[in-house]
């Protein structure tokens, strides 16, 4: 059967730093859960939704991520987050309101215009344009089976360009004041000289004195979370390719594998059966049972160094159920047994001692780190409001200055063919973010970064060269009515389910 590739969501990303935006999650309502009979799905403009009619919805869900109508789909599932469960509620409630608000507003697409958009549709397209072989196979391979038909195909373009026309008269109110995008343009492109403080906790360990005392009141506090780490030994088996086979690619590689994974599953059925002991099967499909020392979960055996997976699968095992399923690296597959179990013990206070210490050191370094940084930023602040040099007012608070590489708040996107823009140091968002309002000689509060914190102080902000490009400032501008427009769209989505008055089954 053909594989249907599934498009990534393209979310509209501009940076914080550029336009403050609330997240779009914001502006769409979660489902309200209340008590509905068990064979409905949903109650939905006062009446009742069932649970077929839910999934048939889902298998629309599917096929439109299928068809590549990505958009479409983000539309109608923004906010629903990670869990499946809640997507599919958002899009079979969301798909409920665009056809009741359709239906409201006369919206009708007529079927030329179906038929040009189902012509356009990314599973369907080839080099020259519509391929007709794509299609037909679609229909047989990606319909046919899950008890779908070109209709429903023609009944989700339906929808899509409905959502369209809505989204089109939303649209025709939004605009932006000149001055606005002038400002946010500013701020996006022109080019930001910054200088950094920077703490780190580690300056300040120092200092620190840690007494018995303290020991025995973190002990106390945190008894229950002191443990030695639970400890496992294992048996297994390893199915590898052999060292010419390493060396295969493409379809002999892929052969070579399915051969070792037929196997494992052989052998794993062998395990399951009443009574099966480890050494056994392995003996009688020929197979080494190799043994790890006791290791815990942080310290995986050497022998399992192989792949990652390996040790976090070996404390997945119990008692009960001490095998596992063949898990594949990149050579071949495993499989493991459970033969010990060290369960994890309170520690003793002398036992915990260095841990006790290490986090106290720790956490008052952090501390210490933080007072640190908000007293320099007041020193700072008021050296400059009596007018003072900056300069001497640093030396004077012993901090160090570390020049940032300049940079803007947008960074233009290299052309097709050249090198990528010069790679972000890890900090830098966060820089980016505390200077993206400042004004030249203001200073930043504290804020945290990978190694402790950091104070930035906003040298001079410079107009780039290419700062009147009328091309760039148009798409600029094209940025910010699309983002404007996404907000209403989103405002009037939820706006739309508050009316349908939506309740659903728990569950």
């Amino acid at each position: 059967m053909m594989k249907l590739l599934r498009k990534h969501r393209h979310w509209l990303m501009i940076v914080i730093a550029i336009l403050a935006i609330p997240f779009v999650f914001y502006f769409v309502q979660r489902p309200d859960y209340g008590a509905i009979r068990s064979d409905q799905f949903a109650r939905v403009y006062d009446r009742n939704v069932s649970m077929i009619e839910a999934q048939q919805t889902v298998r629309l869900f599917n096929l439109a991520q299928a068809l590549g109508m990505s958009d479409f789909v983000q539309s109608l599932t923004v906010g629903a987050g990670q869990n499946q469960n809640q997507v599919y509620a958002q899009f079979v409630l969301n798909l409920l309101v665009l056809r009741h608000e359709a239906a409201r507003l006369g919206i009708r697409p007529g079927a030329p215009e179906i038929a040009d958009r189902v012509r356009d549709l990314p599973a369907f397209r080839g080099d020259a344009g519509f391929d007709i072989k794509k299609f037909s196979d679609f229909v047989q391979n990606g319909l046919s089976p899950n008890g779908l038909g070109e209709e429903h195909i023609e009944l989700l373009v339906r929808d899509e360009l409905s959502l369209n026309q809505i989204k089109q008269l939303l649209a025709a109110g939004v605009s932006i004041p000149a001055a606005e995008i002038k400002a946010n343009y500013d701020r996006a492109y022109d080019v930001l000289s910054v200088n950094l403080i920077r703490l780190r906790p580690a300056d300040f360990e120092k200092d620190i004195k840690i007494t018995d005392e303290d020991l025995r009141k973190y002990y106390d506090a945190h008894k229950a979370e002191l443990k030695t780490e639970e400890k496992r030994k294992v048996e297994f088996i390893s199915l590898a390719l052999s060292e010419e086979q390493k060396k295969l690619t493409g379809k002999e590689r892929i052969e070579a594998l399915q051969k070792l994974s037929d196997r494992a599953n052989d052998l794993t059925q062998a395990l399951l059966e009443r009574g099966a002991d480890f050494e056994a099967v392995a003996a009688k499909f020929q197979l080494t049972v190799q043994q790890s020392g006791e290791f815990t979960a942080t310290a995986p055996d050497p022998k399992l160094n192989v792949d990652p997976q390996l040790g976090g699968t070996a404390f997945k095992l119990s008692p009960q159920e001490p095998n596992s399923d063949p898990i594949q690296v990149a050579d071949g597959f495993y499989i493991l047994h459970l033969t010990g179990v060290v369960e994890a013990r309170p520690l003793s206070i002398e036992e915990a001692k260095l841990k006790i210490a290490e986090a106290i050191k720790n956490s008052r370094a952090r501390e210490l780190t933080s007072t640190k940084g908000a007293e320099i930023v007041h020193q700072l602040r008021e050296a400059k409001k009596s007018g003072q040099p900056l300069d001497a007012a640093i030396q004077k608070s012993g901090a160090k200055i570390e020049k940032v590489p300049s940079f803007s708040l947008l960074e233009e996107t290299p052309p097709r063919g050249e090198n990528k823009a010069k790679k972000e140091s890890p900090e830098l968002m966060g820089i980016k973010d505390a200077v993206a309002y400042m004004n030249p000689g203001d200073i930043s509060d504290f804020f945290p970064s990978e190694e402790g914190g950091l104070i930035a102080i906003l040298e001079k902000r410079e107009t780039p060269a290419t700062a009147n490009n009328t091309e760039k400032k148009a798409a600029f501008e094209n940025r910010l009515l699309n983002n404007k427009r996404q907000i209403v769209f989103y405002e009037w989505l939820r706006d739309r389910q508050r009316a349908a008055n939506a309740q659903f089954v728990k569950g």
